[in-house]
């Protein structure tokens, strides 16, 4: 706790000293132990996306039918009630038993001392897993936090009307290639599918783009509480930058490398070119943001980046008269690198230190990492799980329920193509500089160069750390 206490009481206090102290709250609860966890063998388990409930229902279900006396107690919340109310029950000793952790928040978690060490869970082999996503959740101690649940890679979806109407073949779609100084052939294409109210394209004369009536390209907000992970982070990659000098545990931020800023040039301009929308389109930062499935729905946008885990929700859309609306998918662009890029996340269930029934809790965690329960997840269709057999399960649904080839996103784990989010200490701190900061280019009002100054409060953290 020294550490923490440290950066409260520094200059860096005056930045970020409200998550920080949130959450040092929460490692103070935590030591005390308790909470309203049920110690007769009904174990708390908490998730945020609605889609995945009912496969998860089932697996508690079988494994209180395998497990006399014990059974599981699943509340599902939206995504940012559910950290508010997570970093509340830390904090009130109200904090579930297990919940489903995200790379993004884990190492907090873990320097607040809040999650359980799993190594003495009954072993199941990193090997068991796709190549590199359990070791994602090792700790600089080497012991693990998390059992891995499912991965996702990014993709593109895209309105298949909205390309008829264009006069573009689909399959042109597959070797799209991006630069950061004229955007190459995907920039063609995002001009060519924005369409302003006169009928004009973006690429044709007379576009005018301050009325906009379908952008080419979606937008997903600024990226800066998730490394643009669908937004600019497939381009940023593809252009040879990463975020950190070594992942996980980086000892330094890389924000003012010309290949990440040249990308950000390129990735906003399209908003001043109207090819994707304004910050105040989409409903800027609020909660009613308009997320990229919802303009695609509306005809706001055609192409939309984002994650394997949405595929449900962007095969289910309907347009105002309740027809079904035709989505097909095609992976991100080919970069500088000459080679694509997708970020690979990946979520994990971690065993809170507020459990009083920690032994119950870890065989929960078991059970939902083992095969029977990935299987069932995966034959759902709702997201690719951890394991290899189990994913086969969610490709071979979205072919034969849903028709859709989904291999865009495994591709590039086929291919090696992917990089992982850093995963660093301060994780909160890093989110709460970096977030405002990503708003700003976003809207106009501060140029990319101004993530220098950004970069080295970042790295100051590092610093406070090691002393």
């Amino acid at each position: 706790m020294r550490t923490l206490a440290m950066i409260r009481n520094g200059k860096l206090a005056r930045l970020v000293g409200a998550v920080t102290s949130a959450l040092a709250l929460a490692a103070t609860a935590a030591c005390g132990g308790g909470g309203q966890q049920s110690a007769n063998g009904v174990i708390t388990y908490w998730l945020w996306d609605s889609g995945q409930q009912p496969a998860y229902q089932k697996c508690a279900d079988n494994f209180a039918a395998q497990n006399p006396g014990l059974s599981v107690a699943i509340s599902q919340y939206g995504w940012d009630d559910y950290w508010s109310k997570l970093t509340s029950g830390f904090i009130a000793d109200t904090a579930p038993d297990v919940f489903t952790d995200h790379l993004a928040k884990f190492a907090q978690f873990v320097d607040l001392k809040v999650v359980r060490p799993l190594d003495d869970l009954p072993a199941t082999a990193d090997s068991d897993y796709q190549p590199g996503l359990a070791e994602l959740w090792k700790g600089q101690d080497g012991k693990r936090y998390g059992a891995p649940k499912d991965w996702d890679t990014i993709a593109m979806f895209y309105d298949k009307q909205a390309l008829r109407d264009a006069g573009v073949d689909e399959a042109s779609l597959q070797s799209l290639s991006w630069n950061p100084q004229d955007g190459g052939t995907f920039e063609k294409l995002v001009a060519h599918l924005t369409v302003d109210v006169n009928g004009v394209r973006g690429d044709e004369p007379g576009f005018d783009k301050t009325r906009v009536k379908t952008h080419g390209l979606a937008s997903d907000g600024s990226g800066g509480k998730g490394w643009g992970q669908t937004q600019w982070s497939a381009f940023a990659g593809s252009n040879g930058w990463q975020a950190t000098d070594r992942n996980p545990w980086g000892t330094r931020f890389n924000l003012e490398e010309p290949a990440l800023q040249d990308t950000l040039n390129w990735y906003f301009g399209l908003v001043r070119k109207g090819y994707m929308p304004t910050f105040d389109e989409i409903g800027g930062s609020s909660g009613s943001q308009s997320g990229t499935d919802k303009q695609v729905q509306t005809g706001l946008a055609a192409i939309a980046i984002n994650g394997s885990w949405n595929i449900a929700n962007f095969t289910s859309l309907k347009d105002a008269s309740g027809n079904p609306i035709e989505v097909g998918v095609a992976p991100t662009p080919i970069g500088p690198t000459g080679k694509r890029a997708s970020m690979f996340n990946g979520l994990a269930d971690s065993v809170t230190t507020v459990t009083r029934q920690p032994e119950n809790a870890a065989k929960w965690v078991k059970y939902l990492s083992g095969s029977e329960c990935q299987k069932i997840i995966g034959a759902s269709g709702a997201v690719f799980p951890a394991r290899p057999e189990a994913t086969q399960l969610a490709i071979e649904f979205n072919n034969t329920e849903r028709k859709l080839d989904v291999s865009a996103f495994t591709q590039q784990v086929t291919d090696k193509t992917t990089f992982q989010p850093p995963v660093t200490t301060n994780a909160a701190d890093v989110i709460a500089l970096v977030n405002p900061r990503m708003d700003a280019i976003y809207i106009g009002s501060e140029p990319v160069s101004t993530l220098n100054s950004t970069n080295d409060q970042l790295n100051r953290l590092f610093q406070v750390v090691s002393k």
